[in-house]
């Protein structure tokens, strides 16, 4: 597997070797060894499993102060997958990097706790798996709203499907629970 570091290194982008011919491919979604060798040790103790349509947004989440890492990845369709550091005093605190994750393009996104995550669905609809290295725990469930002024994430939709949730969510700025760096 290749693995690329993002503009915010600790992000980091997975790029699984895939094993194919005409009967279709074979590809490994987790090896603990390799990944720990990577840097993402885990351990991972959930997994999720979504599904959405084309234009749905989901984030920006974080958990706090039980921080989730997340091992996430696109087994049908695209996203276009957000991660914002929302650690107070990280030097590279409010900044964000986005990928597209894609059932085309396997790859996988290695977001470390501490992170905000989010998506928006860009085919018809999306599956999009998470593997979760805390439980989630609702009572530690925060969020950034997605659409931020001071973040200015380009999201590729101009009409987005919201949570009601999601819509309450606060600006980072004005977020009461953070975690620090």
């Amino acid at each position: 597997m290749k693995v690329i570091p993002l503009e915010i290194p600790e992000l980091l982008l997975i790029e699984p070797k895939v094993f194919g011919d005409d009967r279709g491919f074979f590809m490994e979604l987790f090896h603990a060894k390799r990944y720990a060798d990577a840097g993402i040790a885990g351990p991972f103790v959930q997994d999720n499993y979504s599904r959405s349509t084309k234009g749905t947004v989901r984030g920006l989440h974080f958990q706090e102060p039980q921080g989730q890492g997340k091992l996430v990845q696109v087994l049908a369709g695209a996203v276009y997958d957000v991660a914002v550091d929302v650690r107070r005093g990280s030097p590279t605190f409010g900044r964000w990097a986005a990928v597209e994750l894609s059932s085309d393009n396997r790859r996988q996104l290695w977001i470390p706790p501490g992170f905000a995550h989010g998506f928006c669905v860009v085919s018809e609809s999306a599956d999009f798996h998470y593997k979760c290295t805390t439980l989630y725990a609702p009572e530690m469930e925060r969020a950034v709203v997605w659409d931020d002024p001071d973040l200015a994430i380009p999201w590729p939709v101009s009409e987005p499907l919201i949570s009601p949730k999601d819509a309450r969510a606060p600006r980072l700025r004005d977020a009461t629970v953070l975690p620090s760096y």
